[in-house]
């Protein structure tokens, strides 16, 4: 009972308690007759990400040994369901008869038991052997299927007692190389017909497990699943489950081609995803497990953040709110940036609480989460637009205090406006940075941040240096880099993405707001012509622009001030 209680209390905090004991006795779930029942008490879903998928080893990139309190964590949590992917590549023989090392199968089945005595449903997969050596069916197609079809034989075998809450999933992001989509649709199909035949021939209780099948890089794209659709129902299996992948539209996901914010363009694509995944399957009654999202580059604890934080947090509510109205259980991928597994805290707890908020409720926002205050000259009023999400506005707190409606800020239908009086309170002396942060509040959900922020045009200096790298002195003066464009003087794109002129963050250019500094890199150098000017133009989320010259000679490459 103490235990329960303490597994309650997390739940309703969403705080980073320690993980339940190792020998608590969780319920152990039962599983519904239909799979779309029993697809929907998986919601919501984690994934043990760079764990058994790494290679060669299970620690080989950067996580500890996985013990069962790490999957008590996740069930104290509220998540209901994990998916535990595992490359099998480097533990299994590459010829006949493709055995698997018997210690690493019973890592592997140890870790699934834990999850399983902690009542979670599991999902078990094929993972980074997708392209490690499936994916050259084209070339090595008899002996691909011999040793895929080996591997799940041996996987069905060592499982086929396993209650049914564990599931198999046949195969992680397919992709085959040198094949024309016609061909890619046969080899899936080929390697889902083998995986249903081989899993239902076992026996036990596979003879009735869920099984889940991807689309062509588990993209939601309509052809892919229109194809995959078309897969299971020829399988005539009540049983099956339909699995893609969504990390949100490319550009806002890794900032780039102009991404800078969760715009219509990536809030469309997400809506559209979801309503495909809904048409094509969940309305006839073929059940979607979503087995990874996020977004492709963030959080990064590693590197500056490519995505503006309140932007990100758009995605994330959107995200949950989509899935539920189309009735879509999902997963979150979790390599490292979510749960900190040394510590069971949360690296980013209002992130979580977000995440955790969207699975039953929706939140509220504004149209940006900073107002930008110029270092001198007279304060203005300054709005932003309400994202009320269906909620109703309850009004701005800074910390304890609730600003006054009428004289701190106005409402007029969804443009929220701050005095020019409230805003010089809350700058006080005006130093550079973020002078005050207010919490907008709605009728359900989670508080919207804004922070209060004095800037300046930033400035920037000249600087010599190599291909290598160069870095330009950049005085930030309170503002954050949103993007940067990058062209020659005849107007055409210049860098390594060449089909855009705003080059992707972190990759061909990277800030260091403490450091005072904006370092272009070797990739984006490298890419450049020789003795042909670039002009780069540094946008900033102020509004701000700062327009600078670079022209690489050989392996020298100069900087001015344009």
């Amino acid at each position: 009972m103490l235990l329960a209680l303490v597994a309650a209390v997390g739940l309703l905090l969403g705080a980073g308690l320690t993980a339940p004991a190792a020998d608590a006795a969780p319920k152990k779930p039962r599983v519904p007759a239909k799979a779309m029942d029993a697809v929907a008490a998986m919601q919501p879903s984690w994934n043990l990400g760079n764990t058994l998928d790494a290679f060669p080893n299970e620690t080989s990139w950067g996580n500890p040994l996985t013990t069962r309190a790490h999957l008590a964590k996740i069930r104290a949590e509220g998540f209901r369901s994990v998916r535990i992917p595992v490359t099998w590549t480097d533990h299994q023989s590459a010829t006949a008869p493709y055995a698997v090392d018997a210690s690493f199968m019973d890592r592997v089945e140890e870790i699934t038991d834990w999850a399983l005595d902690e009542g979670l449903y599991v999902v078990l997969n094929v993972h980074h052997d997708s392209w490690q050596w499936v994916g050259k069916m084209s070339t090595d197609h008899d002996n691909v299927m011999a040793r895929f079809g080996s591997l799940w034989k041996q996987i069905a075998t060592t499982f086929r007692d396993k209650p049914r809450t564990l599931l198999f999933e046949s195969i992680n992001e397919p992709e085959f190389e040198d094949a024309t989509a016609e061909q890619k649709d046969t080899f899936l199909n080929e390697l889902n017909t083998s995986f249903h035949k081989i899993v239902r021939g076992s026996g036990g209780r596979n003879t009735d497990r869920m099984l889940v099948l991807p689309t062509i890089y588990c993209k939601p794209d309509q052809p892919l699943m229109d194809t995959l659709h078309n897969t299971i129902r020829s399988l005539n299996d009540p049983h099956l489950i339909a699995t893609v992948h969504y990390y949100s539209w490319y550009p806002f996901s890794v900032n780039m081609a102009g991404g800078t914010h969760y715009d219509e363009a990536a809030r469309k694509d997400l809506d559209g995803a979801f309503t495909r995944m809904h048409d094509t399957f969940v309305a006839r009654g073929i059940p979607v497990y979503l087995g990874e999202y996020g977004l492709l580059s963030w959080p990064d604890h590693h590197h500056p953040s490519r995505v503006e934080r309140g932007e990100a947090l758009k995605y994330f509510e959107h995200f949950g709110y989509a899935a539920r109205r189309a009735g879509v259980t999902t997963a979150l991928w979790d390599p490292f940036a979510y749960l900190n597994r040394e510590s069971f805290q949360w690296r980013d707890q209002e992130l979580f609480d977000l995440i955790k908020s969207s699975w039953t409720t929706r939140s509220g926002s504004t149209s940006f989460d900073r107002l930008f205050v110029p270092k001198s000259g007279r304060i203005t009023d300054q709005s932003l637009t309400l994202n009320r999400n269906g909620l109703v506005f309850r009004g701005l707190w800074h910390g304890d205090q609730r600003l006054a409606a009428g004289s701190d800020y106005t409402v007029s239908g969804d443009r929220l406006t701050l005095k020019a009086a409230a805003l010089t309170r809350l700058v006080g002396d005006r130093s550079y940075g973020d002078n005050a942060t207010l919490q907008a509040r709605f009728s359900r959900g989670r508080a919207w941040k804004i922070h209060v922020t004095t800037y300046d045009t930033p400035q920037q200096s000249g600087a010599k240096g190599t291909t290598s790298a160069l870095t330009i002195p950049t005085r930030f003066r309170g503002d954050q880099l949103a993007t940067m464009e990058a062209k020659y003087g005849d107007g055409t794109n210049a860098g390594p993405a060449d089909w855009t002129a705003f080059q992707e963050f972190n990759i061909s250019f990277t800030p260091d707001h403490k450091g005072n500094t904006i370092t272009l890199t070797e990739k984006f150098l490298t890419s450049l012509r020789d003795d042909a000017p670039v002009t780069l133009t540094f946008y900033f989320y102020s509004g701000a622009k700062v327009t600078y010259q670079v022209t690489k000679s050989g392996t020298a490459v100069t900087g001015s001030t344009a």
